[in-house]
């Protein structure tokens, strides 16, 4: 099943230097969920050639602007595109209001329903399910009240052995892959660990916005597969860093390192570094298997 997340911007604050503010879409068994929204996403979907119109859920993890400055553009474009169906938004309590009041004084209807699910920053709570994943936020220590979100795929059927089922009738094979034994009328007993294998075990992706190094939120995120990691500045600027609650790239990777991660993805930079490879220095000096989330790159998960 396809689990991946294609980086759309990566820059803190405002867009330079060829980076645009936070915007991610992730990919699951072909759903695509859009975390954060940041100026330009729209743009950023149409560069790399992914359809806007395939966005049925929309993940928002603060109010800043460089999180959700593009959401008004990308909700009133589908409006303009003709959509009809639902599209579900997850985000502050807040953010309804700012909705409300844009489209009431651009006298915009939207031809479809916005579904809003108001989230809170107080703790840690399953916000969304559906038959391929759940999604559950991660309480962060950000100026304002600010989420994190963790993917987690669930555990897929087993996968039949084609070569030993093509002569097995078709009205056992959802069994089998429930991993039930089937008994044929004539008494033989149809194992399923032998016609099946285990499908691949559900991956873990976390999604940890702006905030500052807290281990408050570690046990949330414990054994990620895939960690994302706001890292807006390098350790030199430490002081700065926990002035505007915000992370060093050297404590995403320690981050990273004490939860358990097996990857980590760093992103949300300042606009003050022109090039970022001091920055991934930085981070794998602690976590080795650390890559930079920059625009158009896809990353599986």
């Amino acid at each position: 099943m396809k689990f991946e997340v294609t980086i759309l911007g990566s820059s803190s604050a405002t867009p330079v230097f060829n980076r645009n503010p936070s915007a991610q879409l992730l990919n699951c068994n072909e759903k695509y969920y859009l975390i954060d929204c940041g100026e330009g996403t729209q743009q950023q979907l149409a560069k790399y050639n992914l359809k806007a119109a395939r966005i049925d859920y929309i993940f928002i993890s603060h109010l800043h602007g460089d999180h959700y400055f593009g959401l008004i553009g990308l909700l009133s474009s589908l409006h303009l595109n003709g959509r009809v169906k639902p599209m579900q938004i997850f985000g502050p309590k807040s953010l309804l209001e700012i909705l409300e009041i844009q489209f009431k004084y651009s006298d915009t209807v939207l031809r479809y329903p916005i579904e809003f699910f108001p989230i809170e920053a107080d703790q840690s709570t399953q916000i969304f399910e559906n038959s391929d994943l759940t999604v559950k936020t991660i309480v962060l220590n950000h100026r304002i009240p600010t989420t994190g979100f963790i993917f987690q795929q669930k555990k897929r059927q087993r996968k039949l052995i084609k070569e030993k089922t093509d002569e097995v009738p078709m009205a056992y094979y959802t069994a089998l892959k429930k991993g039930i034994d089937v008994e044929l009328p004539n008494g033989e007993i149809l194992r399923s660990q032998d016609y099946t294998t285990e499908a691949e075990a559900p991956r873990c992706y976390a999604y940890c916005s702006d905030t500052l190094f807290d281990e408050s939120y570690f046990a949330t995120i414990k054994d990620s597969d895939t960690l994302y990691h706001e890292a807006t500045f390098m350790h030199d600027l430490l002081d700065r860093a926990k002035e505007t609650h915000h992370t060093t790239a050297l404590q995403a990777g320690e981050i990273a390192k004490i939860i358990g991660a097996k990857k980590l993805l760093i992103g949300h930079f300042s606009s003050r570094y022109k090039t970022l490879q001091m920055l991934l220095e930085e981070a794998q000096s602690v976590f080795e298997n650390t890559e930079l989330a920059v625009e158009g790159r896809t990353f599986q998960l």
